[in-house]
C-alpha cells in the first residue's frame, strides 16, 4: 500500500491566493531541472501571484491538507487559435509517480472543455519525459509531430520535443 493510499487525497481545486507560497516551490524545482518547462528563471513568490493569477484556471492537489502539485491552463495562441488550450503541469518531486499528474491532467481536461476551449494541446513535451508521454497517450492524447532538438535542456543539450493533441469537446 502506497502512501497515497493511507493519506487523504483531495484531487484538485481552484487555487488560492494563500497557497502561492506553497506553489513555488514545486514549480520552481521543475523550472531547476531543466528537463521539461522551457522557462529558464525560477519565480519570485511576487512574480508567481501574477502568473498564477493570469492564467485561465490555476488548481492545485492536496494530500493531507499539503499542496502537492498543481497545473495552470490558458489558451495556446490567441485569435483564431484562442479556442485551443495549453497546460503544465507540477508535482512535489518526492510524490511523482503516483498518480498525482493524472488527477492534475483529468481535472485540467474537465476544466478546459468547462470554460469553452475546444482542446488541450501541449507544444513541447521532451522526449525523455518518459513518465508524462505514458500518461498523455493512456489519457487519449495523439502525438502530432517531433520537433528534432526542439528543446535545450539545462545541460545545453538539445532533445527532441513532442506536440500532444486531445479534443475537450
Amino acid at each position: 500500500m502506497g502512501v497515497l493510499d493511507k493519506i487523504s487525497v483531495k484531487v484538485t481545486r481552484p487555487y488560492r491566493e494563500e497557497d502561492v507560497p506553497a506553489m513555488v516551490p514545486i514549480w520552481n524545482t521543475v523550472v531547476e531541472d531543466g528537463r521539461a518547462f522551457p522557462q529558464e528563471e525560477p519565480l519570485g513568490v511576487d512574480a508567481a501571484r501574477e502568473f498564477f493569477a493570469a492564467q485561465s484556471h490555476t488548481a492545485v492537489v492536496t494530500v493531507a491538507g499539503r499542496i502537492v502539485g498543481l497545473y495552470i491552463l490558458h489558451p495556446n495562441n490567441v485569435g483564431r487559435c484562442g479556442h485551443v488550450a495549453n497546460a503544465s503541469y507540477a508535482v512535489s518531486d518526492k510524490l511523482r509517480g503516483r498518480g498525482l499528474g493524472r488527477l492534475l491532467v483529468e481535472d485540467s481536461l474537465r476544466q478546459a472543455g468547462e470554460l469553452g476551449f475546444r482542446g488541450l494541446q501541449f507544444n513541447a513535451v521532451v522526449a525523455s519525459n518518459a513518465g508524462a508521454i505514458a500518461l498523455y497517450e493512456k489519457l487519449g492524447f495523439v502525438r502530432i509531430g517531433t520537433i528534432p532538438g526542439g528543446f535545450r535542456n539545462k545541460d545545453d543539450q538539445y532533445e527532441d520535443m513532442h506536440i500532444f493533441y486531445h479534443e475537450t469537446c
